[in-house]
């Protein structure tokens, strides 16, 4: 389902120079799709559990990072005879090489699903050239 282009994005796990976690807890690699659409990138990307409120977004010198933190859900008075659902926080980074409009960035979240858009600078943006014709 996700098409990505190398030159486009690349992932922390990609990058030798990523930062290690400090934080103590489980942490889930969000799954993600990149499209490019209308000439802008949108990222895709899925954090069941969170909140909008707990989820933070930073794009700073062409880094893009998305976390969302997850409260454990209660558990009193009740065992888990079999428990396959983990909760924990979401982590992920992307190195972007399109020149981004940062202050034109926008996030929507819904039902799990964190949708970013990332204009590309207008500069970036393909421009049609009109070819003139002359006669003599």
């Amino acid at each position: 389902m996700s098409q990505e282009t190398n030159s486009t994005v690349k992932t922390a796990a990609e990058d030798p120079t990523s930062v290690e976690r400090t934080r103590s807890g489980c942490c889930y690699r969000p799954n993600v799709d990149i499209l490019e659409r209308d000439g802008d990138l949108y990222v895709v990307a899925d954090v069941p559990g969170a909140r909008s409120d707990s989820i933070d977004v930073k794009f700073e010198d062409g880094t893009l990072e998305i976390r969302a933190a997850v409260e454990p859900t209660a558990s009193e008075g009740r065992s888990c005879l079999l428990q396959e659902y983990g909760v924990g926080d979401y982590y992920r980074s992307f190195q972007v090489s399109e020149a981004i409009d940062a202050g034109k960035i926008t996030a929507e979240y819904a039902d799990g699903v964190l949708t970013l858009r990332l204009p590309k600078a207008e500069a970036m943006k393909p421009r049609k050239i009109t070819v003139e014709t002359k006669s003599n």
